[in-house]
């Protein structure tokens, strides 16, 4: 009879993968050493996955990264001009197509959205607003002309709503949105431009953003491609100006889940999930066993796994029940998370920090 150890060593070898790694590589993250050196140590909020191949990445100090090949190497494509932007968002649909829309105060000239067709060799300013309050948070497209961009609430005239940029041109230009279609935002009510995740798209023309602030968390919806927005309350904790919905991702234009928590306290537990089954018209707290306890900031559907990711202040959690229960995979702190359509994943974070899900 072999001994006992063997046999527990055995049952290990032989057992099954837990159930959040079917379909998913295990460990979940490898570190890129070529772009966390690409990086030079900027904090890194924005990532796309194109494909098995092509990613890029943005962040503070006008920093936007791109490989080519899978993540052996990564390539800085600077935008001129814009050393002292922070591109926390970042939209890719190919090796050579991207915009990123920098975040900050538009009326000190921080609010910027730029465009390349070659691979970030040359950079266009697509859009520049000065409007006090404007502050760009994410940008998310449904397809390769048309898209949207959430910014915060600007200053002035009779209500206070949120302001929301499309464009149908792939990112060349960008137009306002009728302010009609939006509901008044709520005193202190802010979306955050934390993991380019606060906006998600869904089918042609869903949408819906998430936000935070003193009066609680809300979800904004829409099914007309932005020109109407109906918002609704989400029930999880805290109630603060550093606490609320952080991010969302949609699974099909119905099942959608969002995540958040108090980027003040990033460990601190708490409900900081919900679901939604209509689009975002109802949405239900989730997590109850609060197996996923801290602050998410952004939060990816694997399509090619049937599971959603999220990262943030307390790591790394992942769910195959639509949200119900989570593992917590990883405890890095990372600030944003995004999967190609065929499982290949990135996640970035602070002082330069992506990883790639697998080898």
């Amino acid at each position: 009879a072999r001994p006992r150890a063997l046999d527990r060593l055995a049952a290990r070898v032989e057992a099954p993968p837990p159930r959040w790694a079917a379909g998913l590589p295990a460990p979940l993250w490898t570190p890129q050493p070529a772009a966390e050196q690409a990086a030079a140590g900027a904090s890194l909020r924005g990532v796309r996955a194109v494909s098995e191949q092509v990613a890029w990445a943005s962040g503070s100090r006008g920093t936007v990264l791109r490989t080519a090949d899978g993540g052996r190497t990564w390539q800085r494509r600077p935008v001129p001009g814009a050393d002292a932007l922070d591109f926390r968002s970042v939209w890719a649909f190919d090796s050579l197509t991207a915009v990123v829309a920098s975040a900050g105060e538009a009326a000190e000239g921080q609010a910027r959205v730029y465009r390349t067709g070659d691979g970030g060799r040359t950079w266009t300013l697509a859009r520049r607003d000065t409007t006090r309050g404007v502050f760009y948070d994410a940008v998310a497209f449904w397809d390769a002309d048309h898209g949207l961009i959430l910014s915060d609430p600007a200053e002035g005239g009779a209500r206070r709503h949120f302001v929301v940029l499309a464009t149908e041109n792939g990112g060349r230009t960008w137009t306002r949105t009728a302010g009609a279609g939006l509901p008044d935002a709520l005193p202190g009510e802010a979306a955050f431009a934390a993991g380019n995740a606060a906006l998600a798209v869904a089918g042609s023309t869903r949408a819906l953003f998430v936000t935070g602030g003193p009066n609680g968390a809300r979800a904004h919806a829409t099914s007309t491609g932005g020109a109407r927005w109906d918002a609704v309350a989400v029930p999880v904790a805290p109630r603060s100006a550093s606490a609320g919905l952080f991010a969302a991702a949609c699974a099909t234009d119905r099942r959608c889940l969002a995540v958040g928590g108090d980027y003040q306290a990033p460990r601190a537990g708490g409900a900081q999930i919900a679901r939604t089954e209509d689009g975002g018209r109802t949405w239900e707290r989730t997590d109850l066993g609060a197996t996923a306890p801290g602050y998410w900031s952004g939060l990816a559907f694997v399509r090619a796994a049937d599971a959603f990711v999220a990262v943030g202040g307390a790591g790394t959690a992942v769910t195959r029940d639509a949200g119900r229960t989570w593992a917590v995979v990883d405890t890095a702190a990372l600030n944003a998370v995004s999967f190609a359509p065929s499982g290949a994943g990135w996640a970035v974070g602070p002082r330069g920090r992506v990883v790639r899900a697998g080898s």
